[in-house]
């Protein structure tokens, strides 16, 4: 009878860890680097999530926020300027990509790094039909300096609790079937 319960309270252990949320929602690094082409080769996938960044930005009537709004979402994270012509060429696929990946655990959030005026910024978004992506600013450059970015544009991946698992310092096609197997990959893994 006791080797019974034994083998049953291991039997219960062995499942209530595999049903553990904590344990199933994982992320392959080694999947991620394997399956990553295109422009997408450039993204530094890291082995180990970064600390979560609590920096505030301003948005477009300088409230002031911090990425914990976005918490239980994976976010495309990207840093640019209005003045940086790589990051105003990508600007529109990032725009298409938040579009498409009409999904409530992900997000495309845009902030424009430095000096960079409300007024431009909407006038940039309008002429370029972008929609669906926030006016929000880093006037100070806390934020990018917080992720330690060495340029623009600077695109980082965070997980659901808001840490960096990815980046690309420079311009890429995020609403190209690479980046869209690349973010399909990074989303299911958390669901």
């Amino acid at each position: 009878m006791t080797k019974i319960r034994i083998l049953c309270a291991t039997l219960y252990t062995l499942l209530a860890v595999g049903a553990n949320p904590l344990t199933a929602n994982t992320l392959n690094v080694d999947d991620l680097l394997n399956i990553r082409s295109g422009d997408m080769r450039l993204v530094a996938i890291h082995s180990e999530p970064k600390a979560f960044v609590k920096t505030p930005f301003l948005d477009e009537i300088d409230n002031k926020l911090d990425l914990s709004i976005y918490n239980g979402k994976v976010i495309l994270l990207n840093l640019w300027a209005t003045w940086c012509a790589p990051c105003r060429a990508e600007m529109p696929s990032l725009d298409a990509i938040n579009k498409e990946i009409n999904d409530d655990k992900f997000s495309v959030i845009t902030v424009a790094v430095g000096r960079n005026s409300i007024p431009v910024m909407k006038q940039f978004f309008e002429e370029n039909k972008i929609t669906s992506l926030p006016l929000y600013r880093d006037p100070k450059m806390k934020l990018a300096a917080s992720f330690g970015a060495r340029g623009l544009p600077a695109t980082l991946i965070l997980n659901p609790d808001g840490e960096e698992i990815g980046r690309i310092q420079r311009e890429a096609d995020w609403h190209s079937k690479d980046a869209k197997k690349l973010l399909d990959a990074i989303i299911q893994s958390y669901k």
